[in-house]
């Protein structure tokens, strides 16, 4: 890993997998039942009021999206392998937490498949997915990037569950009861 790597365009570059990412939940969501896409989406009941939070999220991303697309994955290193590894581990895990969304019932909080050992397992995924696409890049400034907004993406998370208590009532309560924010973390 390097703190600046040699930035040049390129198809090897980490924008690649991050397209890969896009182009499998884009089809994901082309198949899905349009009310499950709109639930999916739907933050309505969310009223984080910090957009100062959000806008800088969007900023590190795009700073991010930036540095991958300059960013030639590291052929021929180790740190290509690792980060293979967690990006296809996030993958797998992003595709299963939503078809696990997509089959529960609307009504009820999702608890079934990985929502039993996560509360959030997409947004975790999404981050061991990004963080791998880092590593793969072998850059410590995209690393920090993704930290960074995986930090933010937490606050958004935080309103998620209070908007859930909202609508959901005691058996969100319940389940967060029973259930970790992260898998093993929280």
């Amino acid at each position: 890993m390097e703190l600046f790597p040699a930035l040049q365009f390129g198809l090897f570059n980490g924008w690649l997998l991050a397209a890969i990412f896009y182009l499998v939940l884009g089809i994901l969501l082309v198949f899905f039942p349009k009310p499950v896409v709109a639930r999916l989406y739907d933050r309505s009941a969310q009223r984080d009021p910090r957009v100062a939070h959000r806008v800088l999220g969007l900023l590190l991303f795009l700073a991010w999206l930036l540095l991958s697309i300059l960013t030639p994955l590291r052929h021929g290193d180790g740190v290509l392998w690792v980060g293979l590894a967690f990006y296809a581990l996030g993958l797998t895990g992003f595709v299963v937490a939503l078809f696990n969304y997509k089959n529960s019932p609307a009504d009820q909080p999702v608890t079934s498949g990985v929502y039993r050992i996560s509360r959030h397992p997409q947004q975790f995924m999404i981050s061991v997915c990004f963080l791998g696409i880092s590593i793969a890049m072998g850059s410590w400034i995209a690393f920090l990037l993704i930290a960074i907004g995986i930090i933010g993406a937490h606050y958004k998370v935080l309103a998620e569950e209070k908007a859930c208590l909202e609508v959901y009532g005691e058996s969100y309560r319940d389940y967060m009861d029973r259930v970790p924010r992260y898998f093993l973390i929280f």
